[in-house]
């Protein structure tokens, strides 16, 4: 079973950074006219936006790497979940007012419209929140499940827990 959560963990790692360089792109695209236009500042919500992206790809590419610890980071999976719902939020806001139709309508978010590039970019900024809660979930079926795997050696007066893996094991679970 290590195998396959592993598995999973690396498409999540793919998903998480794909939708991120996407929304990055697309708010970076606004970003970009903006300056052109020389407006005074564009709206903090499309500048918070781009910040969670660029983290979200960054830690995405780092824990791509297929190791034992890349389970533990179950905790920050969650803030980066509550910070992409946040930037949802804000983008769904910011879209309602442009009368665009129903924020959940991504039927047509290929097309090359201004409604439509907004909606694409609320769609996946929802897609990598769901992807972040699922990494963080699997972080704690792992946690959860190599925790209740270990063994407790007692010799009457002391309690010791034998380690979840080997000191000298690099990658454990993945061989066959």
């Amino acid at each position: 079973m290590p195998v396959i959560s592993r598995f999973v963990s690396i498409g999540l790692r793919i998903g998480e950074l794909i939708f991120a360089a996407t929304v990055a792109g697309l708010i970076g695209h606004y970003l970009h006219a903006f300056d052109k236009a020389k407006y005074a500042w564009p709206q903090k919500r499309f500048v918070y936006t781009e910040v969670v992206a660029g983290l979200s790809m960054l830690l995405a590419l780092i824990w791509l790497v297929p190791l034992a610890g890349g389970f533990i980071h179950w905790p920050v999976d969650l803030v980066l979940f509550v910070l992409w719902m946040t930037a949802f939020g804000l983008l769904v806001n910011f879209i309602g007012p442009l009368h665009c139709g129903s924020v959940w309508a991504w039927g047509n978010i290929t097309e090359k419209g201004t409604c439509e590039r907004w909606k694409a970019a609320v769609a996946l900024s929802f897609l990598s929140a769901i992807f972040w809660l699922v990494s963080a979930l699997v972080g704690i079926w792992f946690i959860h499940r190599t925790r209740r795997n270990t063994t407790v050696e007692t010799d009457g007066a002391n309690t010791t827990y034998a380690p979840l893996f080997p000191p000298n094991c690099i990658n454990p679970g993945l061989e066959d």
